[in-house]
């Protein structure tokens, strides 16, 4: 087999890859999508570091506001 050869489930991870790079932010429905069958690396991968803190945010504002009602 050569070292040229791709697979096709790492041909597919290099493009989404790729696409995630050049527009993180407008993937967010992809992700939370995802998320709802995949795994939580897919979320936060396709958030991004400002995405995830946005979410870590959103969840601790979240649980805060439970707290009082």
């Amino acid at each position: 087999m050569s070292k040229d050869y791709e697979t096709p489930e790492r041909t597919r991870e290099r493009l989404r890859q790729e696409e995630l790079k050049n527009n993180p932010f407008g993937h967010m429905k992809d992700g939370i999508d995802r998320a709802q069958y995949g795994s939580l690396v897919d979320l936060v991968g396709s958030l991004g570091w400002k995405g995830t803190l946005v979410l870590i945010i959103v969840i601790i504002v979240g649980l805060l506001v439970a707290q009082y009602f």
